[in-house]
């Protein structure tokens, strides 16, 4: 395996243009990148998209989902007040998608230690036959089916810890034992899923681990549950690739909700997945940008997680958690120790 991170990213995600005053603007990948650039990383190697596949991405949306996009393609439209469409919209969430692909097939195929596909629009919360919340395609979910059709991995660890709950990604997975989705989010918040007991049906029982946090938790909160829960449920679970949904809008400074998290505490949150692709995935590691509105906050947390992928980006460099705990924390173990023997306190 080569010893470098993979980013991937492409300027026709630019094109994507929300207008005035939109929060899911060109300036949030613009601003990530060029914080990536300032430090001038020795471990980071930079690739390039090819736009997704109609076959790709029918993985995991319709074909008449996917044929209503395309047919949106040049157009100027609003899907609903939140998403909206310019003339080159269409072809940034192909290429979001493609890159997203390219990131986590070269992890997979030993072509890069880990990778980041810094995209947009956003992906997690476009359910297989509507988009919604300013996303197009999910692109997390279809390089997560691509990886497991393709035979890359036998079982894949999807860590979303973007402020909003991801309801495409639990939608498309829910029935699935080889895709385990944990969903650290503000509830209630939009979507308006992610429920505690939303946990999956036949098969996926218990493989839809969502953790719906009240307003104002901020590191210590967070963190709590990833040693507690996370760490636990990745052990038991042992997956063979880890990706993670890495929106930013949990962030203190963030306009759209109302969480505390620090710049840090998002670098430790990586460090966490990273232990556990360490221990269980041969390193195998993929970040896919979802949220994140505050041009400083995104530019410094992405940069923070993109130095926690290098060769010293280890658990041990980042604190332990401390008091206090997530409020609910003890309500969240005992509820899914139902289904995750790890959780449940020694007699």
């Amino acid at each position: 395996m080569t010893a470098h991170t993979l980013l991937v990213t492409d300027d026709a995600m630019l094109e994507h243009d929300t207008g005035f005053g939109h929060p899911e603007c060109a300036d949030r990948l613009r601003a990530a990148c060029r914080a990536i650039e300032q430090r001038q990383f020795s471990h980071v190697c930079w690739g390039a998209a090819q736009p997704a596949t109609d076959r790709d991405i029918l993985a995991v949306h319709s074909a008449e989902h996917i044929e209503w996009i395309a047919s949106l393609r040049g157009r100027v439209t609003a899907i609903d007040p939140d998403t909206v469409l310019s003339a080159g919209s269409v072809d940034a969430a192909y290429m979001a998608a493609g890159a997203t692909l390219r990131a986590v097939r070269a992890v997979t195929e030993g072509d890069a230690r880990n990778a980041f596909a810094l995209v947009r629009p956003p992906g997690h919360h476009a359910e297989p036959d509507q988009a919604m919340g300013f996303c197009l395609f999910n692109n997390i979910a279809i390089a997560a089916d691509d990886a497991r059709r393709r035979g890359a991995c036998d079982r894949v660890m999807i860590v979303d810890w973007d402020v909003h709950h991801a309801n495409s990604t639990q939608q498309v997975f829910y029935s699935r034992d080889d895709v385990l989705l944990v969903s650290l989010h503000q509830y209630p918040l939009f979507p308006g899923t992610g429920r505690l007991d939303e946990v999956g049906e036949g098969p996926g029982i218990g493989y839809t681990v969502n953790l719906p946090l009240r307003a104002g938790q901020a590191d210590a909160a967070y963190l709590s549950l990833f040693e507690r829960i996370i760490l636990p449920i990745g052990d038991a679970y042992r997956p063979d690739l880890v990706l993670v949904s890495a929106g930013f809008d949990a962030h203190a400074d963030d306009p759209l909700a109302d969480m505390r998290v620090s710049t840090d505490g998002f670098a430790t949150m990586l460090a966490y997945c990273r232990g556990i692709a360490d221990k269980h995935a041969e390193g195998r590691l993929a970040l896919v940008l979802e949220g994140g509105y505050h041009l400083g906050a995104i530019a410094e947390s992405v940069s923070a997680c993109v130095a926690g992928l290098g060769p010293r980006g280890d658990i041990d460099d980042h604190p332990r958690c401390a008091p206090p705990l997530a409020p609910d924390l003890d309500e969240f173990r005992r509820f899914h120790a139902r289904r995750w023997a790890c959780l449940r306190d020694p007699r």
